[in-house]
């Protein structure tokens, strides 16, 4: 919950008031962008009487000091993790999975049934992908398994998920998947380039390079483009900076840009509504900002529906159109994991990063 003031500001305007009515404060004056958030215990919260259950529940909050810290370097942040230096790592990519594995003093646990999805995010407000051809053109030669092999490694860490909806919920299908799934088309892919006239204009995908699964979507994306003839620039930059830029509607010549990766949890794909890169509304849409009106009826239609098996059907046909419009593309779902000292207990699993029934308690 927060103040009407605060929910009324333009979702592209920053908010620069942290004011809300949950179990944690937020310490604006320790707040050091790129480095540092704090958290200190709210000592007017009172909690509900029942368990824990992922957001719901009882929030009790057992430390009066919570220390967000953002350290770029991933064996950094593991050997920090190793000496006790930090309690708590959220989501270590899975090539350090092994080597926390194998420390007596830390825990590795799945932290989301749900696994997690990627996203290859277009700008379809500039050439050459306000183009649906050139959005095809992707779609056509775009492998999941490349892309996943490249940052999960073994198969046994991801898997293939061909649908707009996170697999293994219920609104998962199979409609138009074929786009994703066949044989990849390379020259399909350069004729619908020619078809869309493409003149070489150069492709800017932003590549967050602190950011494993972002890197290694932008990085096998770029070589991609450039087996089907495309101008692209890789640039690299750290998380922060594309979340910045990211949201700049310029042409390329004034920091604008043309393909982002990200990635997200399993929960924020499981619907019409919740997924953001699948809405279709133009200016309103997230990042990128694609437009189409059937979807966005559909996605009306959906949340109408009277019944579950009416809206597994709708949910059918937006994924059928949004593989035709191509949006974003889907990169894969793999699992994610969570890694804390052996001294750390009650940490609530699930699709969000739950700081409250954790407690820290005397090795055995």
């Amino acid at each position: 919950m927060m103040p009407e003031r605060l929910a009324n500001t333009d979702p592209y305007q920053q908010v620069t008031e942290m004011v809300g009515s949950g179990p944690l404060k937020f310490v604006k004056e320790e707040f050091q962008p790129g480095h540092q958030v704090v958290y200190v215990k709210n000592a007017d919260y009172v909690s509900r009487k029942e368990p824990s259950n992922w957001a719901s529940g009882a929030k009790v909050v057992k430390f009066d000091r919570i220390e967000w810290l953002y350290i770029p370097d991933g064996m950094t942040k593991e050997a920090a993790l190793g000496n006790g230096e930090a309690d708590w790592w959220e989501n270590p990519p899975p090539d350090v999975w092994p080597i926390i594995s194998a420390n007596a003093d830390l825990t590795l646990v799945e932290m989301d049934p749900l696994g997690a999805m990627g996203c290859l995010r277009f700008n379809c407000l500039l050439p050459p992908f306000d183009n649906v051809k050139m959005r095809q053109a992707v779609l056509a030669v775009i492998n999941q398994a490349d892309i996943m092999t490249a940052y999960a490694g073994d198969p046994k860490n991801w898997k293939i998920c061909a649908s707009i909806f996170t697999c293994g919920t219920p609104m998962a299908n199979d409609a138009g998947s074929a786009a994703l799934t066949g044989k990849r088309d390379f020259a399909k892919a350069k004729r619908l380039i020619a078809e869309a006239g493409y003149q070489g204009e150069k492709i800017v995908v932003m590549d967050a390079i602190d950011q494993p699964l972002n890197h290694a979507e932008a990085s096998v994306t770029a070589e991609v483009l450039k087996k089907i003839g495309l101008n692209v620039e890789l640039q690299a930059m750290d998380w922060g900076t594309l979340v910045t830029r990211r949201a700049k509607k310029d042409p390329i010549d004034k920091g604008g840009w043309n393909i982002f990766c990200t990635g997200w949890v399993g929960a924020d794909g499981m619907d019409p509504i919740v997924n953001l890169p699948l809405d279709s509304s133009g200016d309103k849409a997230w990042f990128g900002w694609p437009t189409d009106d059937k979807i966005e009826a559909l996605r009306t239609q959906w949340l109408k529906a009277p019944t579950f098996d009416e809206r597994k059907k709708i949910a059918a046909e937006i994924q059928q159109r949004a593989f035709e419009t191509v949006p974003y593309i889907p990169t894969g779902q793999w699992l994610t994991k969570t890694a804390y000292r052996k001294d750390i207990r009650g940490v609530i699993t699930g699709p969000a990063f739950f700081m409250w029934n954790v407690e820290k308690v005397e090795k055995v």
